[in-house]
């Protein structure tokens, strides 16, 4: 069995402490010693981002600077289309082989909306699923899919060891530090004139200045 893989998607609109912490706790945890960070070019279930895809990127290759661990991929900013989440499962999977473990992180609000994906029960052929709690969030509300429910309760490990020579098609959940951070509140602080620091990595707010971003209400 090859080494798992991490795959960490999102807008990133600016990437921030929670997604590095994230994936920096889930890494540990699982002892992965590549993730990669995949910026969406064309997030299917939201608006379009203020900001291009580019900046976006680089801002992500700026944050992942100097981690061993961490990637950045630019696959979905390079393909045309939605940059739907079992495409780029897709093409990983066609470059890597069947029998590698994927490893999908997602935080628990990503994971409410799983149903809605496109094409969403394949990513359990393609990848294992790792949610983290994000706070504000619980997969304990009464409205959460059924279909969704039945996935959780059929395929959740009750420890990390249990991937054993599995290649895809668990679930298992990682406590991680609870960092009540995002992207709006970061974007909205800039549109009002308050300071971000702290909430993302210098070298991201000073591309963010260098590049005017977020600088009106059509980036929040």
């Amino acid at each position: 069995m090859t080494t798992p893989l991490g795959i960490l998607g999102g807008t990133f609109n600016p990437i921030h402490y929670g997604h590095l912490r994230m994936a920096e706790e889930i890494g540990d945890e699982l002892k992965l010693a590549e993730i990669k960070v995949i910026p969406a070019a064309v997030p299917p279930h939201r608006a379009m981002p203020g900001v291009t895809a580019q900046h976006r990127l680089e801002m992500a290759r700026l944050a992942v600077a100097g981690n061993a661990r961490l990637s950045v991929d630019d696959r979905e900013c390079r393909r045309t289309g939605p940059s739907y989440t079992v495409d780029t499962l897709l093409e990983l999977r066609s470059e890597l082989g069947a029998n590698r473990p994927f490893l999908l992180l997602l935080g628990v609000d990503a994971v409410l909306g799983l149903t809605i994906w496109s094409r969403w029960q394949q990513l359990f052929d393609l990848t294992h699923i790792v949610i983290a709690h994000r706070p504000g969030f619980s997969l304990d509300a009464p409205d959460v899919p059924p279909a969704l429910v039945r996935e959780l309760e059929t395929r959740k490990a009750s420890t990390v060891s249990h991937f054993g020579s599995r290649s895809a098609g668990m679930i298992v959940f990682v406590s991680i530090t609870p960092l009540d951070i995002s992207g709006t509140a970061i974007r909205r602080a800039i549109v009002e004139g308050r300071s971000p620091r702290y909430l993302l990595p210098d070298a991201v707010l000073d591309y963010i200045h260098r590049h005017h971003l977020y600088k009106d209400l059509d980036g929040v």
